[in-house]
């Protein structure tokens, strides 16, 4: 399952010398991620008003290989690689073109919206993931 998110880069985004802020690409990455849930009817207040659950980062692995600049065009590719019980795993990528600039795996838990502890995610939702 993958998607396809294209951001653009703004000033505020960027240091002083118009280099892209190493965690912009968490924001961009986000971003991503919330619009995938979104092409597949998933919305993330629905999720937590409706069915009671959130989504929460567990762990981020980011390989930097090269920096993106003010102004450029740049493509998020999403790829769900693994749903769990109350797992889900993807890898994230950034680029510029064909240029590869971001390489990212991060595991995203769900966990109850009023306890904050992990729980399943609902089955409404596993059969829109199923790989």
């Amino acid at each position: 399952m993958k998607f396809d998110w294209p951001v653009q880069v703004y000033w505020e985004d960027t240091d002083a010398g118009g280099v892209v802020y190493h965690s912009q690409y968490l924001n961009f990455m986000e971003r991503a991620r919330t619009e995938f849930l979104r092409s597949l009817g998933l919305m993330q207040t629905a999720l937590r008003d409706d069915l009671g659950v959130l989504f929460v980062v567990r762990n981020i692995q980011i390989r930097f290989k090269k920096p993106a600049n003010f102004d450029d065009a740049l493509n998020v590719n999403t790829q769900l690689l693994k749903v769990g019980r109350s797992l889900l795993e993807f890898e994230q990528n950034i680029y510029r073109g064909d240029e590869h600039l971001i390489a990212a795996k991060v595991d995203v838990v769900c966990i109850g919206a009023d306890s904050f502890k992990p729980v399943s995610i609902p089955s409404q939702m596993m059969s829109l993931l199923t790989l």
